[in-house]
């Protein structure tokens, strides 16, 4: 009888010891097969092989900047002086590039060395700090706490990006709330009927708003401007506004508000080819 209760004992002691170790592992925490809204993964993403943190020399040669194979241009620029007449359809600024940046170390060069230097540069940053967000979370949000004005401002966009990148419970595949696509659509030649993919090199055609700029009055005081990225192939208003803040006394630009780039977009029909 002792014999018999000692093997028991130790059998409901291995029994306790296994589901104590399942779990702690890994299976139940969020995965690309099981992401949840609070917590989602992007280490399935189908383009994260595409992180890569190897560094690059910044060559800036006038307005356009090199780092490796990938290159960056800025032309173009903003009339805030004259009154706005008329609709404002046609672009004024432009930003084109080869690539998405590869990660965090090619995002923080380019905006400290060009990109950040201008308001069309800055802005080009958001959907490119989106498509990091989408292949590599904890990067994408570092990447915007780069560009950003403020904290709040990170995690207003964080909240969303976390349900339009990810499926979940509460938006099971095929969901098409889900858009994995949404930074291509601010791209010229992006379309809901050809799949979202844009005209190469990717190019960002944008003017100013028909709002005037405001002077801020919060810490740090500076100038907010505000500007339309022009994106015809994506929404019926095409005009999604941007604005872009300048701290006073600084030559770099923060991204201050943009819901309008990440908000939901008309369906995809075909098949997106992603972002190089």
């Amino acid at each position: 009888m002792k014999t018999k209760a000692i093997k028991t004992f130790m059998l409901v002691l291995m029994s306790v010891s296994f589901l104590a170790f399942t779990s702690c592992t890994p299976q139940d925490d969020p995965t690309p097969d099981n992401p949840t809204p609070d917590n989602p993964t992007t280490s399935g993403d189908s383009w994260a092989y595409l992180i890569n943190e190897t560094p690059h020399d910044a060559i800036v040669n006038g307005n356009t900047l090199t780092y490796g194979a990938h290159s960056y241009t800025v032309s173009g620029e903003f009339d805030f002086e004259s009154p706005v007449t008329g609709q404002l359809t046609e672009p004024t600024a432009l930003v084109t590039f080869t690539n998405i940046p590869s990660g965090y170390t090619e995002f923080e060069a380019v905006y400290n060395n060009l990109l950040g230097k201008s308001i069309q540069g800055t802005a080009a940053m958001i959907p490119m700090a989106m498509e990091i967000y989408a292949r590599n979370a904890e990067l994408g949000e570092r990447c915007f706490k780069l560009i950003c004005n403020s904290d709040a401002t990170v995690a207003g966009i964080v909240r969303i990006l976390k349900t339009k990148f990810n499926y979940s419970t509460y938006s099971p595949e095929g969901d098409q709330y889900v858009q994995r696509y949404l930074p291509a659509v601010t791209m010229k030649g992006a379309a809901w009927n050809n799949g979202y993919n844009p005209s190469e090199p990717y190019t960002l055609e944008m003017c100013r708003s028909a709002n005037d700029p405001q002077e801020t009055t919060f810490t740090g005081y500076g100038m907010v401007y505000y500007i339309y990225i022009l994106a015809p192939g994506g929404w019926d208003t095409f005009q999604r506004q941007v604005e872009i803040w300048q701290p006073m006394g600084s030559d770099m630009y923060k991204v201050f508000n943009c819901p309008a780039v990440y908000t939901q977009c008309k369906n995809i029909y075909g098949t997106w080819n992603g972002l190089k």
